[in-house]
C-alpha cells in the first residue's frame, strides 16, 4: 500500500487530542476520543494488510506478527525501562511493586484487563498508574492475534464475498454488544477487547467495501470527518457513558476520512501533522508516564513543559528506536530470531524480580523502611468479617469475661487493639464485629453490598448480650459525604447511603440518617451501655506515601497535617447528629479528636511514625494513641 498523507495527519489529530485531555482535561473535554481514532486506523490497516496478502496468497501469520511486534516492543522496552530506572530512586517498594505489575501485564499485552479490573479509566486513582495508557495498545494486539487467525480459518470455507460478509456482520454484533456492554459496566467495557474491537472493525469496512466517490464528493466526506471528529474532542467528555452509541462520532469521522482518500487537504497533509503523525506511536508510549510525573510531583502548570516534552522525546524515541530496521520472518521456526521477543522476557524477568523483592524493598534506607512497617501495621487479629453477609466474632483476650463489644466497619477493626490494650487480657476480653464498608445503622442502603443484612444480624447478637458495654466505630462521613481522598474515588463523589425513600437530596439524607441513628442508638442504650466514637479524622492523603515521597524528594519526612477546620467542616452535621442522639438515648460520645487534633490541626505522625496506614485508617501504633480515651469505660 502507497503511504498515505491523510492517515499521517489522522493519527496526528489523534495523538494531539489524547496527549491536550491527558495534561489538561479541561481544554480539550473528549480528548480521550483520539484512542478511538487509532482504533479505526489500526483496523484499516490491518484488514488491507491481511486481505492483500491473502489475495496474493502471500500472507504469512508469524510475518505479520514479527511485524507488529518488531514496531510496538522496542519503544514500549525503552519507556519501561527508563521508569525502572527511576522508580529505584524515586518510588517506594510498594508503588515499584505495583508498577513491575502493570510492566509484566503490559509486556503480554493484557493490561487491559488488569485496569479493567480497577477503577474506570477517568478515576481519579487511576491517574498514578504509570502505564495506564497500554491498555490501548493491549487491545490492538489482542485485535492483531486473534482477527489473522480467525480471517485464515474462515477463508477455507468462504469466498472473498462471503468472507466480507461475515466480516459486516461480525462488525455489527460487536457494535450491538458494545452498547450492550456499557450500559452493564462501563468500567469494563472502556478497556477490554469485546467492547472496542467493532471500532477496528469500522476500519475494516473502508477498505473491503470501498465506496466509489468523485472528487469533490470525497473533499465533503473528509471535511465531515474532520468536523464529527473535533465535535467530539469538544462536546464529548468523561460524564458521557463511553464507548457506547456516542462513539460513532469519532469512530465514523475517522472512517470518513480513510474512504475519502484525499492527499493534498492542507488541514491534514502540512508539516507539522505530518511530523506528528510519523511520531505519534512513540509521543503516545511517552507522554503518560510524563504526565503521572507531574502529578507524582505535583508540579503546578507540568503541561507547560510536559506536552512539549512529551513531542520531544517522540520524535527522538522515532529517530533513536523507531526507525531502526529490524527483520521479519516467514515461518515459526525462526522465533529464535525474533529479537523483541528477548526484549520482552527482559521485562518479564525484571518485573517478576522486583515482586519477588517486594519492590527492591532491600535497597532502601532505615527510614523508608520504618514508613512501610507502619503502612502494613494493621490489626494482627484480622477482625474484618471476609464477606459482605457474614458475622463473624473477633475475639482478643478472655473470652470468659468479654467487658466490651465493638461494632462497625474497617475503622472499628483498626481501632479494636486500641480498645483492647485497656484491658488486662489474661482476665478480660473484647468482641469486635466489624465489616468493611458497613457502618452501623439500621434501616440504610449502601448500595454497593449487603450491609443492611449485616447490620440486621448484629442487632440481633448485640441483643443477645445484654449488659456488655458497646463501643461503636463508624465511617460514616464516606458515604454521608464522599471519598475525601482524591487517590480513592473510584465513581464519582456521590451520597452512596440511601433509606426508604431512596433521596438522593444531602438534606433529606442527613434528616433520614438522623432518625434511623437515633432508633439505632436507643435500641441499643435500652439494655447496655453505648459509647460512640466520633469520627477518625480522615486526611485525605496516604500518609505513609506522602512521607515517603518526601523523603524521596527532600530527604527528610514532612509533617503534613489536617486542618482542624477542614475537620469541623466536613463532620460538623454528624457531630451534631450524634451529640443530640447520645443525649436522647443515654449513650456517651468518645472524642478520638481531644488525642489526635489540636486547635489548629490533626496530627498524621507521632514521634516521626506515621499514626495511619492510609488516608484514614489508624494503624497499630496510632491506635494505641487513643487507649486512654478507653480506661474509664472498665
Amino acid at each position: 500500500m502507497l503511504f498515505r498523507n491523510d492517515i499521517n495527519g489522522l493519527r496526528a489529530i489523534a495523538v494531539l487530542a489524547v496527549v491536550i485531555f491527558h495534561f489538561n482535561p479541561h481544554w480539550l473535554p473528549g480528548g480521550f476520543a483520539g484512542v478511538d481514532v487509532f482504533f479505526v486506523i489500526s483496523g484499516f490497516l490491518m484488514t488491507s494488510i491481511i486481505f492483500t496478502g491473502i489475495e496474493k496468497n502471500s500472507f504469512h501469520l508469524f510475518k505479520f506478527y514479527t511485524a507488529r511486534a518488531n514496531r510496538i516492543i522496542p519503544v514500549l522496552t525503552a519507556m519501561v525501562s527508563a521508569l525502572f530506572i527511576f522508580g529505584w530512586f524515586y518510588l517506594a517498594p510498594d508503588d515499584y511493586r505495583h508498577l513491575a505489575k502493570q510492566v509484566e501485564q503490559s509486556s503480554i499485552f493484557s493490561s487491559n484487563i488488569l485496569f479493567a479490573k480497577d477503577g474506570g479509566y477517568f478515576d481519579s486513582n487511576e491517574k498514578t498508574k504509570w502505564l495506564l495508557h497500554t491498555w490501548s495498545l493491549s487491545v490492538e494486539w489482542q485485535f492483531y492475534i486473534f482477527f489473522p487467525i480467525l480471517i485464515v480459518l474462515i477463508k477455507k470455507y468462504l469466498t472473498f464475498c462471503g468472507i466480507r460478509k461475515f466480516f459486516l456482520g461480525l462488525f455489527l454484533l460487536s457494535f450491538c454488544y458494545c452498547l450492550y456492554a456499557t450500559h452493564q459496566d462501563q468500567n469494563k467495557a472502556y478497556f477490554l477487547l469485546s467492547s472496542r474491537a467493532w471500532e477496528m472493525l469500522f476500519g475494516g469496512l473502508a477498505f473491503l467495501f470501498p465506496v466509489q466517490l468523485n472528487s469533490k464528493s470525497r473533499i465533503y466526506a473528509q471535511m465531515l470527518g474532520l468536523g464529527l471528529i473535533i465535535c467530539s474532542y469538544i462536546f464529548i467528555s468523561e460524564e458521557t457513558p463511553w464507548p457506547g452509541y456516542m462513539a460513532l462520532l469519532p469512530v465514523f469521522g475517522a472512517y470518513l476520512i480513510v474512504l475519502a482518500n484525499v492527499q493534498n487537504n492542507i488541514l491534514i497533509n502540512n508539516f507539522l501533522f505530518r511530523s506528528l503523525g510519523k511520531w505519534s506511536y512513540s509521543i503516545y508510549v511517552w507522554h503518560w508516564p510524563l504526565v503521572v510525573f507531574g502529578l507524582y510531583f505535583s508540579i503546578e502548570h507540568w503541561w507547560l513543559y510536559g506536552i512539549p516534552l512529551s513531542i520531544l522525546i517522540g520524535y527522538l524515541s522515532y529517530q533513536t528506536i523507531e526507525r531502526i530496521k529490524l527483520p521479519t520472518y516467514n515461518h515459526w521456526k525462526n522465533i529464535y530470531k525474533v529479537k523483541p521477543i528477548y526484549l520482552a522476557i527482559f521485562l518479564l524477568g525484571f518485573s517478576y524480580v522486583v515482586k519477588a523483592t517486594n519492590g527492591m524493598e532491600f535497597h532502601y534506607p532505615p527510614e523508608i523502611r520504618q514508613v512501610l512497617a507502619d503502612a502494613e501495621n494493621e490489626n494482627p487479629y484480622d477482625c474484618v468479617s471476609k464477606s459482605d453477609d457474614d458475622l463473624s466474632e473477633c475475639m482478643i483476650g478472655n473470652a470468659s469475661n468479654i467487658r466490651a463489644i465493638v461494632v462497625g466497619d474497617s475503622h472499628a477493626n483498626a481501632v479494636t487493639t486500641g480498645i483492647s490494650n485497656a484491658l488486662d487480657l489474661e482476665k478480660q476480653g473484647t468482641i469486635t464485629l466489624s465489616n468493611s464498608g458497613c457502618p452501623y445503622i439500621l434501616n440504610a442502603e449502601f448500595n454497593d453490598n449487603q450491609c443492611e443484612l449485616i447490620n440486621q444480624k448484629k442487632q440481633q447478637y448485640l441483643a443477645q448480650h445484654q449488659g456488655t458495654p458497646i463501643i461503636l466505630i463508624n465511617r460514616y462521613l464516606q458515604r454521608l459525604e464522599g471519598e475525601n481522598d482524591p487517590a480513592r474515588v473510584k465513581t464519582k463523589n456521590v451520597l452512596t447511603i440511601n433509606f426508604s425513600d431512596h433521596s438522593t437530596n444531602k438534606a433529606e439524607i442527613y434528616a433520614a440518617f438522623a432518625k434511623n441513628y437515633e432508633k439505632t442508638i436507643c435500641d441499643l442504650t435500652r439494655h447496655s451501655k453505648v459509647y460512640i466514637v466520633d469520627s477518625i479524622p480522615e486526611v485525605g492523603f496516604n500518609v505513609p506515601q506522602t512521607m515517603n515521597q518526601s523523603i524521596f524528594r527532600s530527604g527528610k519526612t514532612e509533617h503534613r497535617t489536617l486542618p482542624f477546620k477542614q475537620y469541623l467542616a466536613r463532620s460538623e452535621k454528624l457531630a451534631q447528629i450524634q451529640q443530640n442522639v447520645a443525649q436522647k438515648c443515654g449513650a456517651e460520645i468518645i472524642h478520638s479528636t481531644a488525642v489526635l487534633c489540636t486547635s489548629d490541626h490533626c496530627i498524621t505522625q507521632y514521634q516521626g511514625r506515621a499514626i495511619y496506614r492510609d488516608g484514614d485508617h489508624l494503624n497499630e501504633y496510632g491506635n494505641k494513641l487513643l487507649t486512654p480515651l478507653f480506661k474509664d469505660i472498665f
